[in-house]
């Protein structure tokens, strides 16, 4: 596995021998003389933001991870601020040579285990809750009077292996084509939750009227192999209080069986992360999240699954990923997705380099390729295996890609989807969310935002900067805060109450 090697000091780091600009690691007043800034700063400079070493003209390109971030607006000077007043996207094109850096990993040296929950189709859940799934949004409200009834009345009291229950509501389901991706996208996602390992059963509550039927669903199959599912519409039943008297009846049986299961020894093959960060800031890159790329790299060894996402936040960086694919067909797989975006945002009135947010910039982050290139950190160095559509099952154990939006809650949710019993969430400005039924673990990129929301973070990698902690020990520390929270040690997150309203299926066509 490599490494980041960046060299460090005190006031900037360098993080390639061929960058011509550093980036600040605390604010820096006009006139200060950092090392390695060969003449005085023109300006202040706050804490993740670059500074150019070199002099950079206009049209040329700017250069961080020593790979291009964009192109010279103006003339820069050494010493001077590089952010949007004078760095811009340009013109970029790059060469994907399709899996010729796919280089596995070496051996795993020891075979690790957790604690979890074995499912009969063979997949091991980190939690066991009940789900109540909803097929439209008009039943949402109904999953949740049932899901509050069953609280208020000490249902699962007498089940102390179920972990709760947990309405799972959208805003979607009708108004849309009975046909077409969006159709498929929405089942996918909704089949999948119905599945996931995470839940000990589910029921299934729909209107009856809408376009997303619990028939077609269902379809006459079974959704779950351990027969945990119990589906029904409000319409048959015959309206709200009949529907939730039903759903009590139905969650005893449903938590009857969730609750013979109980933890026990299963290896970290069984483990799927979904990968992401929101929030970015000019640290991403630096500290979280490739400290979690080695954490990804040492699960992979024992061959368990991680899934990087966010396809509009690996843009310019996607010659990275296509590299190391394990064959040019996935590569060009992970390709034809960057086109179906292009094509995507053009329709619909935006553009690939809608990112970064005005939050990424205040962090110091300029462009979408230069915040694509920490984006990508989080994938390691393992070889990629796979390229899915969103909420597609995941049927290959190593680094995958899905195909996702960049919206954070709409990206976890098709990571859950297609199988991801754990996420871990990297941030610099900070994050508050949880995805339930997934315990979500969050890093923090630098210490500052770390101590002012120490209660909403799992783990700092800003030490990695601030005390020369390694890129390796913050992934191993990361891995084993993984194999604690698979085996029920509950996440920040999931100590605060978050999960209710982190559901967010993709609604790719138009609301009819």
């Amino acid at each position: 596995m490599q490494t980041d090697t960046a060299a460090t000091t005190h006031d900037v780091i360098t993080l390639n021998p061929e960058d011509n600009v550093v980036i600040a690691l605390r604010d820096l007043p006009a006139g200060a003389e950092p090392e390695n800034v060969p003449v005085p700063l023109a300006s202040s400079i706050s804490r993740g933001h670059k500074i150019a070493v070199a002099a950079i003209g206009a049209g040329e390109n700017v250069i961080r991870y020593g790979q291009i971030i964009g192109q010279a607006k103006r003339d820069i000077a050494p010493g001077e601020h590089v952010h949007v007043h004078n760095l811009g996207m340009g013109a970029h094109q790059q060469d994907y040579a399709h899996a010729s850096a796919n280089t596995p990993l070496p051996a795993r040296a020891e075979n690790r285990t957790f604690n979890g929950y074995h499912r009969s189709d063979g997949r091991v859940g980190t939690r066991n809750y009940i789900g109540i799934l909803t097929t439209v949004n008009c039943s949402g409200s109904v999953a949740r009077f049932v899901a509050e009834a069953a609280e208020k009345s000490g249902l699962l009291g007498a089940f102390p292996n179920v972990d709760g229950v947990v309405p799972i509501v959208h805003g979607t389901g009708c108004g849309l084509s009975a046909k077409g991706e969006e159709y498929d996208t929405l089942f996918r996602t909704l089949a999948g939750y119905a599945q996931h390992p995470n839940f000990g059963g589910i029921l299934l509550i729909g209107l009856g009227c809408e376009v997303m039927q619990v028939a077609d669903l269902v379809g006459g199959r079974p959704i779950r192999h351990d027969g945990a599912l119990r589906y029904m519409t409000i319409q048959n039943e015959g309206g709200t209080r009949r529907t939730i008297e039903r759903g009590l009846d139905e969650l005893r049986g449903i938590a009857e069986l969730a609750n013979q299961a109980e933890r026990a020894p299963a290896p970290l093959s069984a483990i799927t992360v979904g990968m992401q960060c929101g929030g970015s800031d000019g640290y991403s890159g630096i500290t979280a999240n490739p400290a979690l790329g080695y954490a990804s790299d040492l699960l992979v060894q024992q061959g368990g699954t991680t899934i990087l996402s966010e396809t509009p936040e690996i843009y310019g960086a996607e010659h990275l990923l296509t590299r190391r694919a394990e064959t040019v067909e996935v590569g060009e797989k992970l390709i034809e997705r960057i086109a179906w975006w292009e094509d995507y945002t053009a329709r619909n009135g935006g553009e690939m380099d809608n990112n970064p947010s005005p939050g990424n910039k205040r962090g110091g982050l300029t462009t979408i390729l230069e915040k694509s290139l920490g984006a990508v950190a989080k994938g390691g160095t393992a070889p990629l295996r796979g390229v899915y559509t969103f909420a597609e099952k995941v049927d290959k154990n190593g680094f995958v890609f899905m195909d996702s939006p960049g919206f954070d809650p709409c990206s976890v949710t098709g990571q859950v989807a297609s199988g991801a019993n754990l996420v871990v969430f990297t941030t610099g400005r900070g994050s508050v969310s949880g995805y339930q039924p997934t315990p979500c673990v969050k890093l923090a990129t630098n210490s500052e935002m770390y101590a002012r929301m120490s209660d909403d973070m799992d783990l700092n990698c800003g030490d990695i900067v601030s005390e020369g902690v390694s890129i390796e020990e913050k992934g191993q520390e990361l891995l084993e805060i993984l194999i604690r929270v698979a085996s029920g040690e509950k996440t920040k997150s999931e100590e605060l109450g978050f999960g209710g309203v982190e559901f967010v299926p993709w609604q790719i066509g138009a609301v009819m």
